[in-house]
């Protein structure tokens, strides 16, 4: 049986960070990390198309923290012309799930993992 991963994501104006886990191995422990720098991309699918194809990992899910207000699982990127969409993304890149949450709140969630 395939092992399930899950793609976590911290979308900002100035750079973003994308990583791959494995439940099994931890989250401390990504099977993939990536900084990019946000401006040099036009819009963030693109960007992660690229991350998933050059890590060559086939995730199930899904959770970005980004800089900006989200409503309804939508967000504008501050700093940039982005919209982070989670129904658009996981339709488009076939995933069983996607949350999209605002940055602090991401880090809250986070902080039971310290």
């Amino acid at each position: 049986m395939r092992e399930e991963l899950f793609l976590a994501g911290d979308i900002g104006g100035t750079k973003t960070n994308l990583s791959v886990f494995s439940p099994a191995r931890g989250i401390r422990a990504p099977l993939a990390a990536v900084s990019f720098k946000s401006a040099d991309y036009d819009d963030f699918t693109v960007m992660l198309r690229e991350f998933l194809t050059g890590a060559g990992l086939r995730v199930k899910a899904a959770a970005f923290g980004v800089a900006g207000p989200v409503v309804r699982g939508r967000a504008r990127i501050t700093k940039l012309p982005w919209i982070i969409d989670a129904a658009r993304l996981r339709d488009e890149f076939g995933l069983d799930r996607v949350v999209v949450v605002n940055d602090l709140q991401a880090t809250a969630y986070g902080i039971s993992s310290l």
